[in-house]
């Protein structure tokens, strides 16, 4: 039997589940200007999984740079969210 899948599926699963409180957390930070450092992760994620000898590796790689990526969207619509009250605001920063 080959759990490559399952395995795969339940990674994938863990990522955007850990992704979730680490875009939150950064807006509240760094604000939106942490963006470029998620496009570097996307890159650097998309680039392992291109050159990654392991099929499995490489999947996986292309699910953690994708999640980069989609975090940068999530990363200003948590911002509308803390705007809309529905998260709070970091009281040190300046908005």
């Amino acid at each position: 039997m080959n759990f490559d899948g399952l395995v795969l599926a339940v990674a994938s699963f863990i990522v955007i589940g850990l992704f979730h409180p680490i875009v939150i957390k950064a807006e509240y930070h760094f604000g939106t200007r942490c963006w470029p450092l998620f496009a570097f992760g996307g890159v650097g994620s998309i680039i392992l999984a291109l050159f990654a000898s392991s099929t499995f590796i490489s999947s996986f790689m292309g699910v953690l740079g994708c999640t980069f990526f989609w975090s940068i969207l999530e990363l200003f619509e948590q911002k509308k969210r803390v705007e809309k009250g529905w998260f709070p605001k970091n009281p040190n920063r300046k908005y």
